[in-house]
């Protein structure tokens, strides 16, 4: 519906309860309409899942078509974030949220800093959900408000060309409100614990749930050493049970993301249920490291395996945990990707020990020999050092064409006496280029960056610590934050106004019409950014 037909609408319901509404505004009320336009997370989740469907058949018509996230932390990092988008490119279009187990975690856990093991409580995830969505939605408020401002100046001002142009971009506003893949673990329990915690996501506006096939109580970050993975079956309950949890809730889109740890998990806690030769049971465990056992020389407490008619015991660690035979990760996670997607899941995600588009193309190439739309999320990961990767991926190739590299020791490319070479350079331009190319290659059809907040944060701060106090003081601030602000027109540097001081005017306005006791009047002193 359009501005003036929202108007119009709120006309007719006024009138109709007549006298006790009197002092109600119709464009006031639309306009508070409008700046709410998602009454619930459901809406938010309904609306999130119609784009992803939309973009994901967009990459799959052109693979250029695909989409990009930052991992945010906290409400105010993901709306600074939708703003700047919009600010810079004009659109949300393609671009998401990420939202990081591993920085709820780090940032968000009542216990404190926590590592990425599931320690965290689970219910910290939905509330970092609605409290994003919560900064999104204010953002639009606020936008919107400086709209309405601008309307009604140029009505007053009597240019109706200009009114009119006003009134034609808020019919087409465009919502800071978008995607958020959410990381849900490892499900923080059994199937029925996963289902829980979908439904809370779902609720709190989470359109897409990224899954991983770690043991739960034994999970870790994916690029940390210790990994456990469970049999396929264990891994598809829980990918059913968050598809049932979209279903109940209304959402029958929702998108779910299985993550694959296989690549640099070598272990498992359990052996798989198998019935019949070659089920999936049979292929999880035909990956496991055994060795051939005599009859005769079985001990007590020993574990075996009937294969081929051979007698096998697995590999069993003091830990109880059992081994995988090494060099087996590639497989195990092609046959975990293609499984998922037969059973429930949308997109994949395969944790790998480098950015190296090759390797990625090499298992996507065998998935989608038997599901041709295969799809990935991948995580560009600050756990990966990216200079130091392609530097020797450009120095491997440069090597293996016969060129000279006499003048590169390869262990320590990452140096900065490289930094004005040729091969960093060349190696700068496919870091540039990752994502295109890799989207091209190796079916990404979305990129994210787990982390990328939490290192900004840490590396500003740094920043603004050592100027303000060591001998620049106050200019450390000024010259390092507020001008940059001024001058490339930060948001914030209107802070009052960004946190809801001109929303909360309009609101006062609205309920006491001249008797409002407004916070904008000229003794503000965000008046004086007036001209920023």
């Amino acid at each position: 519906m359009t501005y003036q037909g929202k108007i119009n609408l709120l006309n007719q319901t006024i009138a109709a309860a007549g006298a006790p509404w009197n002092a109600i505004s119709a464009e006031s009320a639309a306009r508070m309409q409008l700046q709410n336009r998602f009454h619930t997370g459901l809406d938010i989740a309904r609306y999130t899942a119609r784009i992803m469907r939309r973009d994901m058949a967009a990459y799959d018509a052109d693979p250029a078509q695909y989409t990009q996230s930052l991992g945010c932390w906290h409400g105010f990092i993901a709306q600074q974030k939708m703003i700047s988008i919009k600010k810079h490119f004009g659109s949300t279009h393609q671009r998401y949220l990420y939202l990081s187990g591993w920085m709820i975690a780090a940032l968000r856990s009542e216990f404190g800093p926590q590592p990425d093991q599931s320690m965290h409580e689970k219910t910290s995830v939905p509330a970092l959900i609605a409290e994003i969505y919560t900064f999104l939605k204010q953002a639009d408020a606020r936008e919107l408000g400086g709209m309405f401002r601008d309307l009604d100046a140029a009505r007053a001002a009597g240019d109706e060309v200009e009114a009119k142009r006003i009134e034609i971009a808020i019919d087409n506003y465009e919502t800071h409100v978008v995607p958020i893949i959410a990381d849900i673990d490892a499900g923080f329990g059994n199937a029925e614990a996963t289902y829980l915690l979908s439904k809370k996501m779902i609720e709190a506006g989470a359109c897409a749930i990224q899954i991983e096939n770690q043991v739960s109580d034994e999970k870790q970050c994916g690029h940390q050493d210790g990994k456990v993975t469970v049999p396929h079956e264990d891994f598809l309950q829980k990918i059913r049970a968050i598809r049932y949890a979209f279903l109940e809730m209304g959402v029958e889109d929702g998108i779910i993301v299985a993550r694959t740890d296989s690549l640099g998990a070598g272990l498992t806690k359990q052996i798989a249920v198998t019935k019949e030769e070659g089920d999936l049971g049979d292929q999880y465990n035909s990956f496991l490291d055994c060795e051939e056992v005599d009859p005769a020389a079985m001990q007590n407490g020993d574990v075996f395996l009937s294969r081929e008619g051979k007698l096998l015991r697995p590999r069993r660690l003091p830990s109880n945990l059992f081994q995988f035979r090494t060099g087996t990760g590639e497989d195990r996670c092609v046959l975990d990707c293609i499984t998922s997607l037969q059973n429930g899941a949308d997109l994949l995600w395969i944790e790998t020990e480098k950015p190296h588009i090759e390797q990625i193309a090499g298992m996507v190439d065998r998935i989608r020999e038997v599901v041709p739309n295969a799809k990935l999320v991948y995580n560009n990961s600050p756990s990966f050092n990216w200079t130091l990767n392609f530097r020797q991926q450009v120095y491997d190739a440069w090597k293996a064409e016969g060129a000279d590299v006499s003048a590169y020791d390869r262990d320590r490319l990452m140096s900065v006496d490289y930094d004005s070479t040729e091969l960093a350079a060349q190696a700068d331009e496919k870091i540039r280029t990752f994502q295109r190319d890799a989207a091209a290659r190796a079916g990404i059809f979305h990129h994210l960056i787990t982390l990328p907040t939490y290192h900004t944060a840490a590396l500003s701060t740094d920043n603004l610590a050592r100027e303000y106090f060591g001998d620049q003081g106050m200019l450390g601030y000024v010259k390092g934050v507020q001008r940059k602000e001024i001058r490339e027109g930060i948001a914030c540097v209107k802070h009052q106004n960004m946190s809801g001081s001109d929303v909360g005017d309009d609101h006062k306005e609205y309920f006491a019409g001249e008797a409002a006791l407004k916070a904008g009047g000229a003794h503000n002193t965000m008046n004086q950014f007036a001209a920023a």
